[in-house]
């Protein structure tokens, strides 16, 4: 039985297409409940693991996010994007053919630890009171400062080519995986961007304990009639 107005933390594994802002509206009009809010954003292209919070938990949304992410990532090098990532064509192609998993793997290792990282323009960061990516969507120039996260773990776990490899990363909070994937190309002198992103933890919070929102849909209809997404 749940008690949202007491504190539900809820987890939910986040389609692909959707902001984080739509599975807090569609949660919040199954369960008939204002105040829930989310504890870490993801893309819309992103899928994974995202923690919502009702009621009294909402108070504890700030030490949710600041807990240590891990993530399976899709990298693609041997061209760019506007985005780092599949929201916009590929630009400057580059031949890869000289890479190996080694060599990828060997690069890797600078981006381990402590580092800089400068965010994408096309990104939620605030510039002057404004989203950067309504600018950049304006074709204004947005100049982004690096700001420190921390990379605990980066390892290829499935590679292909170098044009489609899996990589695990678990990592501080505020890391862009886009960026990692734009700065490993660039290191590497090829290019690079994001093919495909799925959270698997926050913390603890695993997603193999997460809803979909089809079994939440069913969880809810075993206490009340069913609601439509």
């Amino acid at each position: 039985m749940f008690d949202f107005a007491a504190g539900e933390t809820l987890l939910f594994d986040k389609p692909k297409g959707w902001s984080s802002f739509d599975l807090v509206k569609k949660v919040r009009n199954m369960i008939h409940f204002k105040k829930i809010g989310h504890a870490g954003t993801l893309d819309p292209l992103a899928t994974g693991l995202m923690i919502l919070c009702t009621g009294k938990h909402t108070k504890t949304i700030d030490t949710v996010q600041a807990k240590e992410k891990e993530y399976e990532a899709v990298f693609r090098l041997g061209a760019t994007t506007q985005s780092y990532d599949c929201e916009h064509p590929e630009e400057n192609v580059k031949d890869t053919s000289h890479l190996t998993e080694a060599i990828i793997a060997e690069a890797m290792k600078d981006f381990e630890g402590e580092i800089q990282q400068i965010p994408p323009i096309f990104s939620a960061v605030q510039v002057d009171g404004k989203r950067a990516y309504a600018l950049a969507r304006k074709g204004k120039e947005v100049i982004l400062t690096p700001r420190t996260v921390h990379i605990y773990a980066y390892k290829i776990i499935d590679y292909i080519s170098p044009a489609h490899f899996t990589v695990h990363i678990r990592c501080s909070k505020g890391t862009y995986i886009r960026s990692l994937a734009y700065d490993l190309g660039q290191k590497l002198g090829v290019g690079g961007y994001l093919l495909d992103l799925k959270r698997t933890k926050i913390g603890n919070f695993d997603l193999k304990d997460a809803w979909t929102m089809e079994t939440f849909k069913e969880e809810l209809a075993k206490i009340a009639p069913p609601q439509s997404l």
